[in-house]
């Protein structure tokens, strides 16, 4: 048989997670057609000795909502293995939305995801209202296949205007988001997406907070007639409040037979209990037939921040909060000011944790000096403190005085980093892999690289998973979950996305700031190692060697029947 692509004697990892083999992979159409020992010869025959072919990676936690405006290749998921994203978490998509709510969504977005405004507005060129609208601005362009959710906070604002911030939804209004639903997963939405804990750029509850019980039931009860899945933000700081929560998506699971997933789950030292308490609370809510998944991210948690606009570093500081608030003249008066230094100099020595964080802020380093404080980079605050011979917050105030504020200070580790923990939760069946952010929180942290140290820490230096397993839990084990046809295994009629990888190599690369968003934006991004090649529906997008190509077969990817 004629082939477009052959790829030869690889360790195959099927994404079942069962034991690999040695074998090839044909691929003709966009399509895996056969799998094992193949003959003949193709256009093109790529020799995989030593690495491991597995399904392209799939990221269920995303926000490249925005970005696939003006990258459909969702740089640079696609070179950590990653073919397929689900954007529109966390309640809040980009439609549907009427011409007039787009600044407010545009605000609440930013603030909510960190995004910057200069990028976020030269990038997005308002071409929709409908989610079949806004699929289709993107369609054209995508490198990497799309499975969006729709925010339950849009189909509030799209049927109930303004008051969708301020009110419960009237049964009249209730019926007309579920129509809204309805059109949205027929245009192509994989699902629903809500939260109860967001709040927008005014610190308000974003709309799906507002939403009765019985809204969100009668919602559910849409997605049940599609066989779609709810994901939802809880307050996953809290173990009581989590269960809680756990009951009401088993509950919801239940009764409409759907899938639901929740993100993030995270493990800290401010409350080392919880991942195990509700661990088991999902194990018994999956015993009584629910289908409730907690996603896991890999890494532990970083955070940025410098003084040039609010951030969630200094969410609970609220003189720091208020004071990046302010015009930037006024604030470089107010930070030299003696009586208000000496505001932030007592805030900072008495302060509560960010939820789920422990924060010492003279841990912090210099991350992103400006000219003046470039030869402080790498050190803490701590030692640039005790050699001038001033309180720590003076030490952030004066080095980033000496910049015009443009230094950026780093936070690493703050939270869900003992690694050896964590191993064995990652390891659990019922804990998926998501919650990485991809897209959001750009000028704070790298999102990006979760693929990687899931195989360089619980795969190798761990061995609490095995390759094969790792591969499940990224490919089919979200694949199944969310209902998305055709991809996660390779196996033939399945669509042709493959990630070729050295499984000694694969890891994430070190956190570096490039300059690609539009205005000249920068961001935080991580580079992929041990990558080999990247095909996405049978096209080479991503090698090692040559980056990323010009293929643009990226796919809306319709939910399984």
């Amino acid at each position: 048989m004629s082939l477009d692509l052959i790829i030869r004697n690889a360790r195959i990892c099927d994404g079942s997670g069962g034991p690999s083999f040695t074998g090839d992979v044909g691929v003709r159409g966009g399509r895996i057609v056969a799998v094992g020992e193949i003959g003949g010869d193709a256009a093109e025959v790529v020799d995989a000795k030593g690495l491991v072919v597995a399904p392209g990676f799939i990221d269920p936690h995303t926000h490249y909502d925005a970005q696939l405006v003006w990258d459909g290749l969702a740089q640079p998921s696609l070179e950590h293995g990653i073919t397929t994203i689900v954007p529109g978490n966390c309640s809040l998509s980009l439609a549907p939305l009427r011409a007039e709510h787009r600044e407010l969504l545009g605000a609440t977005f930013r603030k909510i995801e960190e995004m910057p405004k200069n990028a976020f507005d030269a990038g997005l060129t308002w071409q929709w209202e409908t989610f079949g609208e806004y699929v289709e601005t993107i369609r054209g362009g995508l490198g990497i296949n799309v499975a969006p959710a729709v925010g339950h906070s849009l189909i509030r604002l799209w049927v109930m205007g303004e008051a969708a911030r301020e009110r419960a939804a009237t049964d009249e209004e209730i019926a007309a988001m579920q129509e809204a639903l309805r059109e949205c997963l027929r245009a192509g939405a994989i699902g629903m997406s809500g939260s109860w804990v967001d709040i927008d750029h005014e610190n308000r509850p974003v709309p799906a907070r507002l939403a009765e019980p019985k809204e969100l039931d009668a919602l559910c009860a849409v997605l049940g007639e599609f066989g779609a899945i709810l994901q939802i933000v809880p307050e996953f700081w809290d173990a009581d409040l989590l269960c809680a929560r756990i009951d009401i998506l088993g509950d919801l699971s239940r009764k409409h037979g759907i899938s639901t997933t929740f993100s993030p789950l995270f493990d800290s030292n401010a409350a080392p209990e919880l991942v195990g308490i509700a661990l088991d609370r999902v194990k018994l809510q999956t015993a009584h037939g629910a289908r409730v998944v907690p996603q896991m991210q890999t890494r532990p948690i970083d955070l940025s921040f410098d003084l040039t606009a609010p951030m969630s570093t200094f969410a609970t500081l609220p003189s720091w909060w208020a004071t990046t608030m302010m015009p930037h003249a006024d604030k470089l008066v107010a930070l030299r000011d003696p009586e208000h230094r000496a505001k932030l100099k007592a805030e900072i020595e008495n302060f509560m944790m960010p939820i789920g964080l422990q924060i010492d802020f003279a841990d912090a380093f210099v991350k992103r000096p400006g000219p003046n404080s470039a030869h402080l980079e790498g050190r803490t605050i701590r030692d640039i403190a005790a050699e001038r011979g001033c309180h720590i917050a003076e030490a952030i105030i004066d080095v980033a005085l000496e910049d015009d504020l443009q230094t950026s200070f780093g936070l690493e580790a703050l939270g869900h980093n003992d690694t050896t923990k964590i191993a064995d939760f990652l390891a659990e069946p019922l804990i998926g892999i998501g919650a990485g952010d991809g897209g959001a929180h750009v000028t704070n942290f790298s999102t990006y690289g979760d693929t990687g140290f899931l195989f360089s820490q619980y795969v190798r230096t761990h061995k609490t998973l095995s390759v094969e397993k790792a591969v499940h839990k990224l490919t089919y084990d979200i694949a199944n979950l969310w209902g998305i046809k055709d991809r996660g295994l390779v196996k033939p009629g399945y669509a042709a996305d493959l990630v070729i990888f050295d499984p000694d190599a694969i890891d994430r690369g070190p956190e570096i700031a490039v300059d690609d968003l539009p205005a000249d934006g920068f961001r935080y991004i991580r580079r992929a190692t041990g990558v080999e090649q990247v095909f996405v529906n049978g096209h080479r997008a991503y090698s090692r060697d040559g980056g990323y190509t010009e293929a643009r077969t990226g796919a809306i990817v319709p939910m399984a029947a």
